[in-house]
């Protein structure tokens, strides 16, 4: 989800998973495609919307997404959990990395997530298995971001 140039789907891969690798940036999924062909893994990537997942008409055990939810506006949110529910298998697996409440200072991006905001986003039709505290490491702070992350699964009730 939001894979950009693709290093989580193709550490993936490289351990003989299966993958698909979606982002809105064609530019990021041609350096996508660029990686996986110089390292011979197999790895699909496409430009692709998360908010219209149903038409990629496949479902996944697993999805993971670090650093996707997080851009989402509140109004994107509930369009995304539905979008998300089409291709997941009930009782699959969603994890997601995002910035969290918990990051100091006042600055309004990355927007930061309480657990909260995670749990009503989530409240029908998915159990949530766990939120914890995590950092989101970048190359801008050393130290990285505070983080959630939280492991998702589909109940296929709701």
């Amino acid at each position: 989800m939001g894979c950009g140039t693709g290093e989580h789907a193709l550490f993936f891969a490289e351990r003989g998973h299966e993958v698909l690798g979606i982002d809105t940036s064609s530019l990021a999924i041609r350096k996508a495609k660029e990686k996986a062909a110089t390292r011979g893994l197999r790895a699909q990537f496409l430009v692709w919307n998360a908010l219209d997942l149903a038409g990629l008409k496949r479902t996944f055990d697993t999805v993971i997404d670090s650093g996707f939810f997080h851009v989402l506006s509140d109004e994107d949110r509930p369009v995304f959990v539905k979008s998300l529910a089409t291709v997941l298998a009930p009782g699959g697996n969603y994890f997601m990395l995002c910035f969290s409440d918990q990051n100091p200072g006042e600055y309004p991006l990355p927007r930061r997530i309480t657990q909260e905001e995670i749990r009503e986003t989530f409240r029908e039709g998915w159990l949530i298995n766990y939120i914890k505290p995590a950092v989101f490491e970048n190359a801008v702070q050393p130290e990285g971001h505070h983080a959630w992350l939280s492991s998702i699964s589909r109940t296929g009730l709701g």
